[in-house]
């Protein structure tokens, strides 16, 4: 969606529209984009006939199926575009434990979409393990870089509320549907449009990232992990919080990396900085094989396979 159409009248338009979901106990799992369109295919996929198909599966609804007042209040705000002779919502409505996450339509075409799928899933499931082994102080200040919809500043905010949030990202639209997410959620948090960690002063205790992590030939901010095969954005983000951790501060990283004969780049860069930085690397693959259908562009035609994984780089030493 468009950076300019979440003013004020938008914000105050999706906040009372996460509010009349919660009432009716809205709930939807978004698939991936593959899923998706397959299921919008299908005949009876033409009309929507329930909140699910208007917010979560994005169908063209009949203007009677929504709350008068609620679809007023979404169409002053730019919210709801003509599909032929029915409406459509600019944006969809995902849940994630008791949370509800408002992100961009179906298909995310536009360079500044604001994403959520299965890797959001992901990554929370991360989050909540690591910070299960390893509460996060009271007091510890926690940074989500590149937040999109603020999946993760969220779902750590659940498990260590007395920390101090900050969001950032270089999407202007990610950054005014994460506020709307967090204030829906009651996660206190602040919030900055920036590439990288200059506007946060001081040690960092706990840094989150989702990054992007496949070449994408539109150039689609939230999908384009650029060089190394979609994997330079991981090692930028590491590149600029590894030096800021505190001592017993973490970087947590989900992403994917791309396998060429047997060896994985990603992980031997992220090694040889967390011993630049007197730091430890815990590496693991998620998922062996995903986006197998990238391997068929001339971008991945020395690719064997790309790997869902998660990094935490962590510096030795007990927490102020």
């Amino acid at each position: 969606m468009e950076c300019d159409a979440i003013d004020e009248r938008g914000t105050e338009a999706l906040a009372g529209l996460l509010r009349h979901l919660h009432a009716r106990d809205y709930r939807f799992v978004t698939p991936t984009p593959a899923s998706h369109a397959r299921v919008l295919a299908r005949p009876e996929a033409s009309i929507a006939r329930d909140l699910r198909d208007v917010f979560g599966w994005s169908m063209p609804f009949p203007s009677d199926l929504l709350d008068r007042d609620l679809l007023h209040r979404l169409r002053a705000a730019g919210l709801v575009e003509e599909a032929g002779e029915s409406l459509k919502s600019r944006v969809r409505v995902s849940s994630l434990g008791a949370d509800l996450f408002v992100h961009s339509a179906f298909p995310t075409d536009d360079t500044d979409a604001v994403f959520f799928g299965p890797d959001s899933y992901r990554f929370a499931d991360l989050i909540s393990r690591e910070l299960a082994r390893c509460p996060q102080r009271p007091g510890a200040t926690l940074v989500d870089i590149g937040t999109g919809a603020g999946v993760g500043a969220i779902v750590a905010a659940r498990l260590c509320p007395e920390v101090a949030i900050v969001m950032t990202d270089i999407n202007p639209a990610a950054l005014a549907l994460a506020r709307i997410n967090a204030q829906a959620a009651g996660v206190p948090a602040s919030f900055h449009c920036a590439a990288d960690l200059s506007p946060i002063a001081g040690p960092l205790d706990l840094v989150l990232a989702n990054p992007p992590y496949i070449i994408d030939s539109a150039g689609r901010t939230y999908r384009d992990g650029g060089d190394m095969h979609g994997g330079q954005i991981s090692v930028e983000m590491a590149e600029r919080a590894t030096p800021r951790l505190a001592p017993g501060g973490r970087f947590i990283l989900y992403t994917g990396s791309a396998i060429v004969r047997g060896r994985d780049a990603l992980q031997d860069r992220l090694a040889s900085l967390a011993r630049e930085h007197g730091c430890i690397l815990r590496y693991a693959e998620i998922d062996p094989d995903v986006f197998g259908e990238e391997l068929e562009t001339p971008a991945y035609r020395d690719v064997e396979r790309i790997a869902l994984v998660s990094a935490v780089i962590e510096r030795a030493g007990q927490a102020a």
